[in-house]
């Protein structure tokens, strides 16, 4: 049972994974049941009632027709689940609390339809596909929920990973450390660390789960024969985000422009926008299936396009008609973790959001191949002087200015290009004719009304 102290703690979390404010019950109290269930097929949770979405203690008077209501309407989960329903007084106001536990029987069912909690939100499986993903054999246990039994709270588990958690989700000091893990459900039933809180409050993850990593890889051309950079970002899932995000602007071109007329302070503009690279990589460390244990999640830079790789595909319960619309993750406790943090928004909007500014931007839609590995290509934008810089080596000094005059002009004639070079027509034509045979030039619709089209191959 919780005391006041406790309620006020969690109120002052706000709502989460494992906790869901009512100011008052409504008249239809299957909403509150839903949200249950919801927790039932998860790690548990808390109902708080007399509680705003402002994480404000209002305070609620439960009469015995409507605490019947809802105890029968908890009673409909099938199977039977015992929760705890009781109020308690806060500073002289009642608020009701529902104890959830995580359900020893899952799945659970209210009305025909699985409930599951996605970070601060619950959502309704209905189809076959969707429930056998959620669900093995009837007991689902997702990874970042399940024991990490070799770790020890107090030998590694970082307080700087836990302040810096705090400062992020904006949770007062108030709360200690135990009462935090407590809120949080971040230790298992049986008194271990849940792998989850160990990737993300450890000293040292990766001596429990070696490749929940980042590697970062830049190749030089648009294939993989030859690597110029390759690390692998390793610490809690905050500080790989954080490292691959500087890494990833060490490696892109960046300009920055004056937002005002002191000079201070500057604004960033990445060739491909920064926001993009945080949704991708946020949503790769929260949705990444955990359990294939030889695989990484890569983030590999080509001279024309930026992809970010993650282990597993995208999840049955997520139909492929609805990507982009409709989200469900694998790891409902980090994903719950980073939502604190206020480093992913709206449940299934991050899609719709990286399209979003990859058109505003003017740039190629980004790709997407959701089977076996979940990859996100992001195309970079074409830099012409780069590319003909290659070829410097390997064609002639004419040859080069050719083909930076029909970059400029795709119409241009061949007699204008004599002029601007300073060849005669048919030494233009004999290079013109190199060019073609090389593969990199090609024209089309003729000599007459034609134009030239520029084949960026490398050499």
């Amino acid at each position: 049972m919780l005391n006041p102290t406790q309620i006020k703690s969690i109120a002052a979390a706000g709502e989460g994974y494992n906790a869901e404010f009512k100011v008052s019950i409504p008249s239809n109290v299957k909403g509150i049941t839903e949200e249950v269930c919801a927790f039932a097929n998860a790690s548990g949770g808390v109902v708080l009632i007399g509680v705003d979405d402002a994480n404000n203690i209002k305070g609620i008077t439960i009469d015995n027709s409507k605490r019947s209501a809802l105890q029968n309407s908890i009673n409909e989960i099938s199977p039977s689940l015992k929760c705890e329903f009781y109020s308690v007084k806060v500073d002289g106001l009642n608020v009701a609390v529902i104890e959830v536990p995580s359900g020893q029987n899952k799945p659970y069912v209210l009305s025909g339809a699985i409930y599951v909690r996605q970070g601060p939100n619950s959502q309704k499986l209905t189809s076959v596909e969707e429930m056998r993903d959620f669900f093995q054999q009837s007991d689902k246990i997702y990874f970042d929920d399940a024991s990490c039994i070799d770790a020890n709270k107090e030998k590694d588990i970082s307080e700087e990973n836990i302040k810096t958690f705090r400062f992020e989700a904006g949770l007062v000091n108030a709360t200690s450390d135990e009462q935090l893990f407590t809120n949080l459900k971040l230790i298992a039933s049986d008194g271990h660390l849940k792998n989850g809180t160990v990737l993300f409050f450890g000293n040292n993850p990766e001596q429990f789960f070696e490749k929940a990593v980042i590697r970062c890889v830049v190749f030089d051309g648009i294939d993989k024969r030859y690597i110029i950079d390759d690390k692998v970002m390793s610490g809690t899932l905050y500080q790989q985000y954080q490292q691959s995000m500087i890494w990833l602007k060490s490696k892109l071109d960046v300009r920055y422009e004056i937002e005002n007329e002191g000079g201070n302070p500057r604004k960033e503009l990445w060739e491909i926008p920064e926001i993009a690279f945080k949704e991708i990589i946020i949503n790769s460390l929260a949705h990444r299936d955990y359990y294939d244990k030889g695989a990484r999640i890569t983030i590999e830079v080509f001279d024309d396009r930026v992809e970010i790789s993650n282990p597993g595909g995208l999840i049955s319960a997520v139909p492929k008609n609805e990507f982009g619309k409709r989200s469900a993750s694998r790891n409902p406790l980090i994903f719950g973790l980073f939502e604190r943090m206020r480093l992913v928004e709206q449940i299934g909007s991050g899609i719709a959001r990286i399209r979003d500014v990859m058109n505003d931007e003017g740039l190629t839609p980004p790709e997407f191949s959701i089977d076996g590995m979940f990859t996100v290509t992001l195309r970079r934008p074409f830099d012409f002087n780069k590319w003909v810089e290659k070829w410097v080596e390997k064609l002639t000094e004419n040859r080069v200015d050719i083909l930076k005059n029909i970059h400029k002009n795709s119409k241009i004639t061949i007699r204008e290009l004599s002029e601007n070079i300073g060849l005669s027509l048919s030494a233009i034509d004999k290079n013109l004719l190199f060019l073609k045979d090389l593969g990199i030039l090609e024209r089309m619709k003729g000599a007459k009304g034609g134009y030239w089209v520029i084949h960026f191959k490398l050499p």
